[in-house]
């Protein structure tokens, strides 16, 4: 590829997985709740199978089109990811959600980003000003949607969110520089180990099959592992090898104003306008810290 071509095809596969993970990861919210309704196993059985699953499967395809596996201090990188992004990242939002509000759940969520700017700049990775801004602004956005909900939470179930987004702003920070292999070599490995260590967790804490999921708890679980884990979780790993951490997870203030537009679209739930002011200050924020990266 020629040096006038290789710059609109890099910004073009940057879109694209920017794209992805904004709308997959939004509509998982819809797809969890699905599942639930549909009779599905334990939820965090339900996240460890999946990931195992999708990550059994894309690994298979990788290495039959002779992508090389991991080697042993590789394994040793992406299994620290799998504990960090999917144990802490994905099961302590699964667990708290038991006794938080799903309000309180997106809104620590939405503090990865500022997490990620942090650890960043522990290791050198100082974010501008500009993306400070448009972190604080989405952040802002994300307090505002969640404003009406019924923040209520137990103590147990604070200090997992609290858990939750340092986990997955720490293992994204922490993985840049290491010696992992291909993008998505890795995230087939992440997902392998994550989903092992998330169903380990749901098998000490007592979870256990009750009943055979109905049709839509499967098709729901389908989507999450097919969709959710291998497209999505492929699109944000390969984005944490190709650009800075503050751009990587601007999803978390994306994420949000999908899980609400598709409620209202497929799950019958209706937004006001303060749910729009708030979704245009999410996007605006998204936005500045886009323009910051690309000025940078």
């Amino acid at each position: 590829m020629s040096a006038s071509s290789a710059a609109p095809a890099a910004r073009a596969a940057i879109f694209l997985a920017l794209l992805l993970v904004y709308l997959v990861w939004g509509s998982t919210y819809l797809a969890i709740r699905l599942a639930l309704e549909g009779g599905a196993l334990p939820l965090t059985m339900v996240a460890g199978a999946r990931f195992i699953m999708s990550g059994a499967v894309l690994y298979a395809l990788l290495r039959w089109r002779g992508v090389a596996a991991p080697t042993r201090a590789q394994w040793k990188n992406v299994a620290v990811m799998g504990a960090t992004l999917l144990l802490l990242g994905n099961g302590m939002v699964v667990m708290a959600e038991r006794s938080v509000s799903s309000g309180l759940a997106a809104t620590a969520v939405a503090s990865v980003p500022l997490w990620m700017a942090l650890f960043g700049a522990l290791r050198g990775q100082h974010a501008s000003r500009g993306e400070w801004l448009g972190i604080v602004l989405g952040f802002v956005g994300v307090v505002w949607l969640n404003a009406g909900s019924s923040l209520t939470a137990t103590p147990s179930g604070l200090v997992l969110l609290l858990i939750a987004p340092i986990g997955w702003a720490f293992g994204s920070v922490w993985s840049r520089g290491r010696d992992l292999p291909t993008p998505f070599m890795a995230a087939a490995g992440q997902m392998l180990c994550g989903g092992v260590l998330l169903v380990l967790a749901g098998l000490l804490h007592g979870e256990r099959p009750q009943a055979w999921p109905s049709a839509q708890g499967l098709m729901a679980v389908l989507y999450l592992c097919m969709l959710g884990s291998i497209v999505g979780f492929t699109a944000y790993v390969w984005l944490l090898h190709h650009v800075r951490p503050a751009l990587a997870g601007s999803y978390a203030y994306v994420n949000p104003v999908i899980a609400v537009a598709l409620g209202a679209w497929l799950g019958n739930e209706r937004f006001t306008s303060h749910d729009i002011g708030a979704m245009a200050v999410i996007l605006a924020g998204v936005a500045v810290v886009t323009l910051a990266r690309v000025r940078k």
